[in-house]
């Protein structure tokens, strides 16, 4: 084996998860662009449909991403009317952002989003149920 072997993009397991992704994020795009989502909005509005009220740390926390990602993310969901920002009663420090009427009714729109892009990965339900625990323990190990 030659030193230079772990230099190769074939014998990275980085690569494949980091094209998946990619890949994967493009074949979203359609159905987003249709309700006017960036991917990183629609993960974001799916914790608010799902959370309805939470405060920016924990959302960073729940989608792997850190408050400089989220600023602006959560600027133009705001504009959109889909959600609203505001400081904590109890905290001043602590910025809680909470979902709209509009977000809301987004949701409707957004239903048909995982369905139009299940059939994306060709994997059975076992394979995908593999995949996906897999996955989480990568991410619960990079924590």
């Amino acid at each position: 084996m030659d030193k230079y072997d772990a230099l190769k993009l074939e014998n990275q397991l980085c690569f494949p998860l980091y094209a998946c992704s990619r890949e994967i994020v493009k074949k979203y795009r359609p159905y987003l662009d249709e309700i006017g989502l960036t991917y990183t909005q629609y993960i974001t509005m799916m914790v608010f449909w799902e959370e309805k009220k939470i405060n920016v740390k924990a959302l960073g926390e729940k989608l792997y991403l850190d408050s400089g990602t989220l600023t602006p993310v959560l600027k133009s969901l705001e504009n959109k009317g889909y959600v609203s920002r505001s400081r904590s009663k109890d905290d001043e420090r602590v910025l809680i952002v909470e979902i709209t009427e509009e977000g809301e009714k987004l949701k409707e729109k957004a239903v048909e989003v995982p369905y139009k892009v299940s059939g994306c990965l060709r994997l059975d339900p076992g394979e995908s149920k593999q995949l996906y625990g897999l996955l989480y323990k990568v991410l619960g190990v990079m924590k």
